[in-house]
């Protein structure tokens, strides 16, 4: 796969759309390797992700796609299938996100790269160290914080971060922040949206009595927990089960859950579609 590429695009939907990207690499001699596509009828969009090869580089099909774009409104990105993209990972004091991601990355299970760390508690630097991961304890009040996340900016823009993603960050992020890197964001939510927000959720579903726990992650927008999904699971559970048995369990969820969709989008599998998004899993 070294010299293979992936095309993602979305543009207002008509016909002959598929017809004219499959030319441009019929045209140069490239095979395609796999096809996704989807049209919104509601929001009159197309979207389409083709894995294809092989390619030294693909500087040679941008005019033929620059053309197109500009002649059905098309947005598009090629990129190597061996290009890791960089991510900041954000992180409190709840570490099972955290560690999950750190392990799949050293294991080869998600292709990222993770160059740096930011926690408001220092409780994760040894972790980090082991992973040789720079750390950086970035505390934060409501005095601090256009200074704290400015910092984060910083960071963002040193190492060319790509993704941010909230593993168990357990502070609310500035609208400022949250247009600066706007679709470029993933938090993990210990429950279905919008249930049992707040404190101690897994407390709440216990006192309610709940049959089913479940994580959402989602991308992050001004409006708290509200922006758009990417990937939902559940896990039963019944009466017999403690406070802590439901956290541990929901603990499992939450990494499946955020490791799944940062994969996805690491495979630029993901789409935002409005309020939604658009995953080709």
């Amino acid at each position: 796969m070294a010299n293979d590429h992936i095309l993602t695009l979305s543009c207002p939907d008509k016909p002959g759309i598929v017809h004219a990207v499959t030319g441009i690499f019929a045209k140069n001699n490239l095979n395609i390797l796999d096809l996704q596509q989807f049209s919104d009828r509601d929001s009159e969009k197309f979207f389409m992700r083709v894995h294809f090869g092989p390619a030294e580089d693909t500087a040679f099909l941008e005019p033929s796609f620059t053309s197109l774009a500009n002649d059905i409104k098309m947005n598009y990105d090629l990129r190597p299938v061996a290009q890791k993209p960089k991510v900041l990972i954000m992180v409190s004091k709840i570490g099972h996100c955290l560690n999950d991601l750190l392990f799949r990355q050293k294991t080869g299970q998600l292709a990222i790269d993770i160059p740096v760390i930011v926690s408001n508690h220092p409780d994760f630097e040894p972790l980090a160290q082991s992973y040789n991961i720079k750390f950086h304890h970035l505390p934060v009040n409501k005095d601090t914080k256009v200074d704290q996340e400015n910092k984060i900016l910083e960071l963002i823009k040193q190492n060319d971060i790509e993704l941010v993603v909230l593993a168990r960050y357990m502070q609310v992020l500035s609208p400022t922040l949250c247009a600066a890197m706007s679709g470029k964001i993933i938090n993990i939510h210990h429950s279905f949206l919008p249930s049992f927000k707040g404190a101690k959720p897994y407390h709440q579903a216990y006192e309610r009595g709940v049959k089913i726990i479940g994580a959402t992650a989602h991308f992050v927008t001004a409006d708290l927990d509200e922006g758009p999904i990417i990937e939902q699971r559940v896990a039963r559970v019944d009466h017999a089960m403690t406070p802590k048995e439901l956290v541990d369990e929901g603990s499992n969820v939450e990494s499946q859950v955020l490791a799944s969709a940062v994969k996805w989008w690491s495979e630029k599998r993901v789409f935002l579609n409005g309020h939604k998004t658009v995953v080709f899993n």
